[in-house]
């Protein structure tokens, strides 16, 4: 009875331990459960067939766009670029992968020549419109072409929402336009282990 009694005793002790352990709180919505791991199979900026694997041991942001965006695109690449600048020498254990979302246009040599006008630690990645949408609806991206423009071109309507994976490729959090730098480079510092 006595040995019965200890054990409770032992066991509501180490569920109140685990109940008060200290809990990260992201400034970033957590998405660990509610996405997929990151896989893919697609052509990067330099023409090689890539896949997820070929990148892990780095964390990822992953972000779809198009070289023709008129301001979305521009813009949240240009806020990587500034978060890989906070980041310091933390940003060479981290790729921002930029899927283009507009293949018939984004081919691999002019995805590199924009990727690379933005940041380094960029790389484009392309491939067959099966290939690009399979991948958006794994992550729920939502994409859409517009009506030709007079002159020929055309604009895409898309999400814009930047998923971060861990280093083993894992789904961990969603970034939006709306979040500031500070918070990104918060909680990708947590992820890396560095956390400030």
């Amino acid at each position: 009875m006595k040995r019965a009694v200890l054990l409770t005793m032992l066991a509501v002790l180490f569920v109140l331990g685990g109940c008060s352990a200290p809990q990260h709180r992201w400034k970033l919505t957590d998405v660990r459960g509610h996405l997929p791991d990151l896989a893919f199979t697609l052509t990067d900026d330099t023409g090689r067939v890539v896949d997820a694997h070929a990148f892990r041991g780095k964390l990822v942001l992953l972000y779809f766009g198009y070289t023709h965006c008129p301001d979305v695109c521009p813009l949240t690449l240009t806020h990587l670029h500034v978060l890989m600048q906070r980041l310091g020498p933390l940003a060479d254990r981290t790729r921002v992968l930029f899927v283009s979302v507009d293949p018939a246009r984004d081919t691999p040599a002019l995805l590199h020549a924009y990727v690379n006008a933005f940041d380094p630690h960029i790389t484009g990645l392309t491939g067959t419109p099966a290939q690009i949408e399979a991948l958006a609806k794994r992550y729920r991206v939502a994409y859409n072409r517009g009506p030709t423009l007079p002159g020929g071109g055309y604009e895409v309507a898309h999400s814009a929402g930047i998923y971060i994976f861990d280093d083993r490729g894992r789904a961990r959090l969603l970034a939006t336009d709306a979040d500031p730098i500070s918070a990104i480079a918060h909680d990708v510092r947590v992820l890396l282990g560095a956390a400030p």
